[in-house]
């Protein structure tokens, strides 16, 4: 047992912008951008995040991103942070408040140590299959910077007490103060008054389970690590992972769309046919963006079109019921011989702000035949997929808006 013992989540001291370097310091996720991206994002700026998250960025072009040279330069970097002072560390454990607003909305979590033991059992609730290689680049980058930096997010069923608790520590000014991050503002409380803190730890101990929404290869880098330090090192900060959880009641799935390189050997006309045997095709004159269940839109020949199943669908098991799997039940596989969407080459995958422009631009330009727009995956279909211990089909939900690197980490050393 380690010293969380039965809890889900404890408080942790925190390695965080000093003041007013918070604007300096974050970042977008590591996983949201290619390396030429991470250049550009972090040029002229010697205290970005990226140079610990996306090191290759301080290495030669051609660097492979996963060579030991990149773990290790991630390491001095954040070293180089914390001695220059540009990052502190709290001298004592506590929870943080974490408010993001975007779109004229806001979100209020908060971030803790999610415990690896909790994890373990499924108190901590998964809904991926995550690959082995990138739990493998998680596990060298934690290893590394003696650190982890990239926060899971969380879900918790929404608590009126919790977030009356999260509230009154946010009325001050924000510790941490990020205005525009990718149109995000990003804001931090460090819950000071000890008494808060427990009564925030009370609220979500008593939670019979919190539940991943991003960060699947990040939770199960964290407990490897554990697992490894347990060994020599016995209980320790290591027995907890970075998260940040949000009430199910705050938070905001996108669409995540689909386009297919090639119908399989039809031509439109045939392929039109095909589907009318399964589907109600109704042309459109605008974009479809589905506005209910098992409604899709279909961009072909550039045209639009909203798509109906002829037959309800009256599946009530969590995964076999939602639009991506009754998608690809009804028309990927027989219809275009998509198999299995997490291998198959022949389809891409198109999430949040890009939308049903993001779709057609990609039939457009001749690089796929035909999309297809769904209506978001919602969080209580997420949550019961997770319940059943069962997994979401691949490129599921998109959260909206991404939580930041660099404004909080948790030291193992």
């Amino acid at each position: 047992m380690t010293d969380f013992g039965n809890d889900l989540v404890r408080p942790f001291a925190a390695l965080r912008p000093a003041p007013g370097r918070a604007a300096d310091i974050a970042a977008p996720p590591y996983d949201v951008m290619n390396v030429a991206e991470a250049r550009a994002l972090a040029e002229d700026r010697p205290f970005s995040f990226l140079h610990v998250s996306r090191a290759e960025i301080d290495l030669a072009p051609d660097t492979d991103p996963y060579a030991p040279e990149v773990y290790q330069t991630a390491g001095r970097n954040l070293k180089a942070f914390e001695e220059s002072g540009a990052l502190i560390r709290d001298p004592s454990p506590r929870y943080y408040v974490y408010r993001m607003t975007a779109h004229g909305r806001s979100q209020t979590g908060v971030v803790l140590s999610a415990s690896v033991d909790a994890y373990a059992e499924n108190r901590i609730r998964k809904h991926e299959l995550t690959r082995p290689a990138k739990e493998d680049d998680r596990v060298r980058q934690i290893e590394a910077v003696d650190a982890i930096t990239g926060p899971v997010l969380l879900v918790h069923r929404a608590d009126a007490a919790l977030a009356g608790l999260l509230a009154a520590a946010a009325e001050r000014a924000p510790d941490l103060l990020v205005e525009n991050l990718d149109g995000v503002r990003h804001e931090v409380w460090a819950v000071g008054d000890a008494a808060a803190n427990d009564a925030i730890g009370a609220r979500l101990n008593a939670m019979d389970a919190l539940y991943i929404a991003d960060g699947h290869h990040r939770s199960a880098a964290a407990a490897r690590v554990a697992e490894a330090r347990r060994a020599t090192a016995g209980p320790g900060p290591h027995d907890g992972f970075l998260a940040v959880s949000f009430p199910d009641d705050e938070m905001r799935i996108l669409d995540y769309n689909r386009v297919v390189r090639d119908l399989d050997g039809r031509s439109a006309a045939e392929f039109l046919h095909a589907l009318a045997a399964t589907f109600h095709v109704r042309p459109s004159d605008i974009p479809v963006r589905p506005t209910e269940t098992h409604s899709y839109g279909m961009y072909l020949d550039g045209k639009w079109s909203l798509l109906t199943p002829h037959e309800p669908v009256t599946e009530t098991d969590p995964v076999e019921r939602l639009d991506v799997r009754v998608l690809d039940r009804l028309l990927l596989a027989p219809l275009l011989g998509i198999r299995d969407p997490r291998t198959d080459a022949r389809i891409d995958f198109i999430g949040g702000s890009r939308g049903v422009e993001g779709v057609a631009a990609r039939v457009d330009s001749g690089e796929m035949a035909v999309g297809f727009t769904l209506f978001p995956t919602s969080l209580a279909d997420l949550m019961a997929v997770a319940d059943a211990g069962q997994i979401m089909p691949p490129k599921s939900t998109w959260f909206d808006p991404k939580l930041a690197d660099g404004l909080l980490s948790l030291p193992l050393d």
